[in-house]
């Protein structure tokens, strides 16, 4: 009787492991590189939420020592992070960030033996500060800006080493869309302080987007390449208007 009910299952095994291996195959090249994302850090929201929105303002100390096996995992795995290829230029300023995190984790932790329950409290401010500023590290101020991004990404460090003349024709056109998109967008009311110096710089980006000249990829692939650089340096300025 067993044996008839596995063989009955047993295509619907097979179906599902065939479907699972299409979905995998049909993940887009790259995907895992042009995502702007690191999960720890979603996973650690779950305990920086239980220490700032309960421990903290319950100024609630017992709490605050419980959670420190968490954090303390967290710390650690976060510090040991391989960023996604298009936060590659956060590199230096996220691993500066990580080794503030763990500053911040050792004095959490000397606060809680023997319990210093003013030290502790700042400590779980200074976390929860900390937190927030690695999550800033990793998140784009627009989804605008991120969707540029995500097709510079693929020009710059795939289609030009690759000399793949159709993708990078075809995202020069993608980076223009994506620009006039960008050029509409409006800061969040918190970076509104940052506004003056974001228009100066997007405007300076649009200059040298529109400056890419399609003809030269075949014509002239050495100027193209120069003009490429020139836009992502431009891009990257852009960005530091929000560090």
């Amino acid at each position: 009787m067993n044996r008839s009910i596995a063989f009955m299952f047993l295509p619907l095994f097979i179906f599902v492991c065939f479907a699972a291996g299409i979905a995998q195959d049909a993940k887009p090249p790259h995907s895992d590189e042009t995502t702007a994302q690191v999960p720890i850090l979603t996973e650690f929201h779950e305990v920086i939420f239980k220490v700032w929105h309960t421990a903290w303002p319950e100024r609630n100390t017992a709490m605050l020592v419980e959670l420190l096996p968490e954090i303390r995992h967290y710390s650690d795995s976060i510090a040991k992070v391989q960023l996604p290829g298009i936060l590659r230029d956060k590199e230096k300023v996220w691993k500066e960030n990580t080794a503030k995190l763990q500053e911040i984790v050792t004095e959490y932790a000397k606060a809680t033996s023997p319990i210093d329950s003013q030290k502790l409290l700042n400590a779980a401010e200074q976390l929860h500060a900390q937190f927030e500023k690695l999550v800033r590290i990793t998140r784009p101020v627009l989804t605008e800006i991120e969707a540029f991004h995500q097709v510079l990404y693929m020009l710059y460090h795939h289609y030009l080493t690759d000399k793949d003349q159709e993708k990078i024709v075809s995202s020069v056109e993608e980076l223009k869309e994506k620009m006039a998109l960008l050029e509409k967008a409006t800061l969040p009311e918190r970076m509104k302080k940052k506004e003056a110096a974001f228009i100066e710089a997007r405007t300076i980006l649009s200059r040298s987007v529109n400056a890419l000249d399609v003809s030269m990829v075949k014509d002239n692939p050495t100027e193209f390449a120069a003009r490429v650089e020139t836009m992502h340096s431009d891009y990257q300025a852009m960005e530091k208007v929000f560090e």
